[in-house]
């Protein structure tokens, strides 16, 4: 004799919200909860996510994610469960992308993913210390210059800088030393007095 869930009066489950369920009963809600959602779920997929291509796999993994939530506690409203899981879903795709095409996420801001585009303030700032920089490199002995370029912009090693200079890795540590020290004056010490002094 099979066990059969318990009905309430209105014919839906009796068992708490929040509750476990075993299989049989994870099919049941599903095909009951979840399913008659699928129209909706991929009228919402089909708005937030350009490439049409991905959206019946993005359906699935929504169905899979919902179903192995659901194994360990049943969602209390469904409905928000299954959408916070499709939007969370969208966002970990953006995320995980080494880069986003343009034409794939139609409204970043439907996702409300959290931007971290500088203000204007800061690209203004983030200009000037650039420009500084450049020219405090520019004021630098040549060898000196090339081997920060190299080593701390271009993330060079070493073994990669002697290379491409012809000089050993020992002069290219004595570069790189003293390229920083004379940066560093350049950059954060005391400001020089131009004027003649008589």
């Amino acid at each position: 004799m099979t066990e059969k869930p318990e009905t309430g009066r209105d014919g839906t489950d009796a068992r708490s919200s929040g509750a476990r369920m075993n299989a049989f009963e994870l099919k049941a809600w599903f095909v009951r909860e979840v399913l008659p959602l699928e129209a909706a779920l991929m009228q919402f997929l089909q708005h937030n996510w350009r490439n049409k291509s991905d959206i019946a796999d993005l359906r699935q993994d929504v169905y899979l994610r919902v179903c192995e939530a659901a194994l360990k506690e049943t969602p209390l409203q469904t409905r928000q469960f299954v959408f916070t899981t499709a939007r969370n879903l969208l966002i970990d795709r953006v995320r995980r992308a080494q880069v986003i095409p343009i034409e794939a996420v139609a409204d970043l801001d439907a996702l409300e993913i959290a931007t971290d585009t500088p203000g204007p303030d800061r690209v203004v700032t983030s200009r000037d210390e650039l420009r500084q920089l450049q020219a405090a490199l520019d004021r630098l002995a040549p060898r000196c210059r090339e081997t920060i370029v190299m080593g701390r912009i271009e993330g060079l090693s070493g073994r990669e800088i002697a290379q491409r200079m012809g000089v050993s890795e020992g002069t290219v540590s004595e570069h790189l030393a003293k390229g920083m020290r004379a940066l560093a004056d350049i950059l954060y010490g005391d400001p020089v007095d131009l004027r003649r002094r008589n």
